[in-house]
């Protein structure tokens, strides 16, 4: 099939098109490639990306490939919390925090942590105080482990090699390898655990928010002080997580 050039004047397409190729690129791409999938002139693509950098909407790794800047991922943030969602997001979660009994809440990856976005807390007199815009290590909470299992094996041993993975609880997995093994079973599960590795006494769970390419968006989380429930006990919630976590995800494939 012939591929039509654009016609000139299309610059704000073309943006907005390298912006929608980045976002939803399974793994980072170069310049060069970016303009072959666009059909857009080297010289052109070169120009818009830099742009693109200079206004933080895309940023160069150190290999030289793109990736999503921070103003790109603001906007992936405002897409759940826009006005539009936001009633219909509190009744889902509400539900789901009243069927199981704990706190439940939306967590979003932003690099090597997880931002709570947004959450229902129960009215329980012991609970873990964790408000939205929290910001958690990926490597210990249910939550971040689920996303980084979500990642191409590359990518995810590299950004593993580089963690720290300091001993933040009892049950923290400071070892690389042993890490690897436990993202390997949540990538099969697609079900994320937190078995008193970032808090001591709180246990967690998560599920995968995914959007319309079936990609994880953000991670549905439920957590418990371990005097009230055990790992064992919040799994056994887990279909209603799962369930809980389609109709969110549904949120993001209206019109």
């Amino acid at each position: 099939m012939t591929v039509q050039r654009r016609e000139k004047g299309s610059s704000i397409t073309r943006v907005l098109e390298i912006i929608e190729a980045i976002s939803r690129a399974e793994r980072p791409m170069s310049p060069a490639e970016l303009g072959f999938l666009l059909d857009i002139p080297k010289p052109s693509i070169h120009r818009l990306l830099q742009q693109l950098e200079a206004d933080n909407y895309v940023q160069i790794n150190m290999r030289g490939l793109l990736v999503p800047g921070d103003r790109m991922h603001s906007i992936a943030l405002g897409v759940l919390h826009s006005s539009r969602f936001k009633a219909l997001r509190q009744a889902i979660l509400k539900n789901l925090a009243e069927t199981i009994g704990e706190t439940c809440g939306i967590a979003i990856p932003d690099g090597i942590e997880m931002i709570y976005y947004d959450r229902v807390q129960t009215n329980w007199p012991l609970r873990i105080h964790l408000p939205v815009g929290s910001h958690t290590p990926a490597w210990c909470t249910a939550s971040g482990k689920l996303y980084l299992s979500s990642l191409p094996k590359e990518r995810r041993q590299r950004i593993i090699s580089k963690l720290s993975l300091d001993k933040l609880a009892r049950n923290t997995l400071t070892e690389p390898e042993s890490l690897e093994s436990e993202l390997l079973t949540i990538q099969k599960n697609e079900l994320g655990t937190d078995n008193e590795e970032f808090v001591d006494g709180m246990v967690a769970c998560s599920v995968p928010i995914k959007d319309q390419d079936g990609k994880l968006f953000a991670c549905l989380f439920t957590h418990a002080p371990v005097i009230r429930k055990s790992l064992e006990a919040l799994l056994d919630f887990e279909p209603v997580l799962r369930q809980a976590a389609i109709e969110l995800g549904d949120l993001l494939k209206e019109p």
